[in-house]
Parts: structure tokens; sequence; C-alpha cells
């Protein structure tokens, strides 16, 4: 196992800034995901952390050491690619040993370790196929099978589940969890699938255009969102977003022709403020046409253990997660709660989280404010 520290990390191809300033420290035997979308820097970071990219500025620490200058083989990671980059004329004992070969291993002992490995990812049975033979999966399996084979301090994931159907992807992630588990080594797993990432992650690193967004265990940055980029990106349906400015004269925030009741304590700190208020689409209520806030029902996604009905609310779509004995169809009109405890505020400006200050001296969120609609 082993500990990785970032400081001020700077990636620059030419005059173009990719990484600006990365500030990370992950610890040993901790499952790290970085999600962001393409093209936020995620996967030329880990690419950094492995050797594989040359570092503009700051400094990568690996166990106590800094490997800036060191070969990618010195640093003692392992790393598993999108498209497996396997050998497909080799069978697959010899592309999970192919690293032993190179590095002079006995034979006798190459393929004791090999077995083992092959055991320990559920391929004991298919040594001898080449890659062409086997389905996604297992290719997969092979790729992982070839970093575990070296026994590295530091496993990393450069999107590995890509590739594979959606069926195939939620089997992976479970194999890759327990396969953390039982290796116990420091894991780095980079991807855009925030499901994957709410999933895998001990700690969850949120990337936007090249910054840190947000670190956190992933409850933690589910329910606290630092910014209006993490609320909409984490989440399925994302956090509904609403521009409003808080009532200097009552505990509402104004959004067009609608009044949204807000804590007293938020219109009380943000009085007069342009604002973004967000609340997660399980959190809202549908209510009886005449009760809450007015809104329009566009379209219902069935979900089988619920449902999803998007609205028209003044010139938004909110989404509402609704139990299955309610029903409503496309063109009726409802009325949406939205609990104060529930909203979460943003300033309009910067997307940074705002906090409200409850009593003296004490920091509280938004979304443990005790009133409701």
């Amino acid at each position: 196992m082993a500990d990785i520290t970032i400081r001020a990390v700077r990636k620059s191809y030419g005059k173009t800034a990719t990484l600006h300033g990365i500030d990370l420290a992950f610890a040993s035997g901790e499952f790290v995901v970085i999600l962001g979308p393409s093209g936020c820097g995620k996967s030329t970071l880990l690419r950094m952390i492995a050797g594989l990219e040359d570092i503009t500025g700051g400094e990568i620490e690996i166990n106590g050491r800094v490997v800036n200058k060191l070969e990618p083989r010195e640093r003692g990671c392992a790393m598993v690619f999108q498209n497996y980059a396997l050998y497909p004329h080799m069978t697959v004992a010899d592309n999970i040993g192919y690293a032993l070969k190179v590095a002079g291993v006995p034979k006798a002992e190459r393929r004791t370790r090999i077995v083992e490995t092959a055991r320990i990812v559920g391929l004991g049975d298919y040594l001898e196929r080449r890659p062409a033979a086997l389905s996604g999966g297992q290719r997969q399996r092979v790729a992982m099978a070839r970093a575990i084979i070296r026994e590295p301090g530091v496993f990393l994931f450069d999107e590995p589940l890509s590739n594979l159907d959606a069926t195939l992807r939620v089997t992976m992630r479970a194999e890759i969890r327990k396969l953390h588990q039982r290796l116990s080594a420091t894991s780095v797993f980079v991807t855009h699938d925030q499901v994957e990432a709410m999933t895998l992650a001990d700690k969850l690193v949120v990337m936007n255009k090249g910054h840190v967004e947000q670190v956190g265990q992933p409850l933690d940055i589910y329910h606290r969102p630092a910014s209006t980029f993490v609320a909409s990106f984490i989440g399925a349906p994302p956090m509904n977003l609403i521009d409003a400015r808080i009532d200097a004269s009552a505990p509402v925030a104004r959004h067009e022709h609608l009044a949204i009741p807000v804590p007293a304590a938020m219109a009380a700190a943000l009085a007069g403020r342009d604002v973004t208020l967000g609340i997660r689409p399980e959190e809202c209520r549908v209510l009886p046409v005449g009760e809450g806030l007015p809104a329009r029902v566009d379209f219902v996604e069935e979900l089988g253990s619920g449902r999803i009905v998007h609205v028209a609310f003044g010139s938004r779509t909110f989404a509402a997660a609704i139990p299955l004995d309610i029903r409503v169809v496309p063109g009726d009109l409802i009325g949406l709660a939205l609990p104060t405890a529930q909203l979460h505020v943003f300033d309009r400006e910067t997307g940074r989280r705002l906090d409200v200050t409850h009593s003296a001296g004490r920091q509280e969120p938004v979304r443990q404010a005790a009133e409701t609609v």
C-alpha cells in the first residue's frame, strides 16, 4: 500500500493550461474516484501519477517519495486502461505474466503466480485462450490480472468499464470493489459516470475544467454539493436549480411570478440577493392543483419502483420523484411543494454554495433548516 500526495500540480500543452494547481491527498488503502466530464483533466492527472505525462509544475509524492522525475516502472503503480491493451497473439496466461517474464522471474514461479492471479479474478479456466475468444468483461479481467500480478502499491484505473454494456458494468463494479477489499492497495479510479463514482469511492474527487470542485465521501457530496456544477453533475436526475432573488420583506425567493418559501434565516441573511436555489427531485412533493406552487406536467418517466415527473415550473423544467400511487399524465396541472428544510442555496455569480447563520456563532447548511412549506 502507498499514500499519494499531489501538491500544486499544473499541466500545460504549450500555452494551453489543462490542470490549474491541483492539491490532493490520498491515504494508503483508499479507493479514490476522480469524477468529471470529458476534458476536465481527470485522465491527464491519472497519467501524471503513473508517469505517462510530464508534470509542468508542482509535485507528486508516492509513499513519501517525490516521483516527478521517476520512470513509470519505478513508481510502484499498475494501470488498467479503457481499451484493455492486451497482446492479441498471446494467451491469457502469457498476457497476465508478461511483466514477470520481462523482469526475469523464473518460469516455475511465474506460472504459480499466474495461476493464483487468474483465480483471484475468475479466469482460472481461460488461461490458454487468446483475447479474441473472450468477452469484454473477461478481457477487462485479464487487464486487471496483469496489473495485480505485479503486486503494486497503487492501482490506477482509467475509465476501465467504458467499453462494457450496462449489465456487465454493474457486475464489474462489484468485482473491482471486492478486488480492492482483498488486496487493500491504494486505488485511483477515473470515470465520467457518477453512478460508478458513487458506488465505488471511499473518497470522491469532482473535477471541472482543470480544477477540483469538491472532495469528500460520496454521500456528503450528494447531500451537500459545494457548487451548482457539483449539484447538477451528481444525481440522476440531477438537482433542480432555479435562479431567484431573495425578498427583502418576506421569507420567499422570487422567480418570475412565483414566490418560493425559504427559511427565515436565509431570507434575513441574503435579503435582496440574487441566488440559485437547488432541491433534489426526491425532496419535491406533488400536491393537488391549487396547493403549493403551480406547475404543469410535461412528461413522466416510469422507473418500475417509482416514477419521475417533469413539470414546467415558471420558465424552468423541474423533476420530482413520486410514488407509484400518484397518477399524473402530460398536461395535468399540479401543485409543487419545495420543503424549505431541503433547499440548497448558491451564489448566482460564482455558483458556490452559501451557508446561513441560524444562531450566533453557529454555521449550518441550508438543508438543515427546520422550516417546511
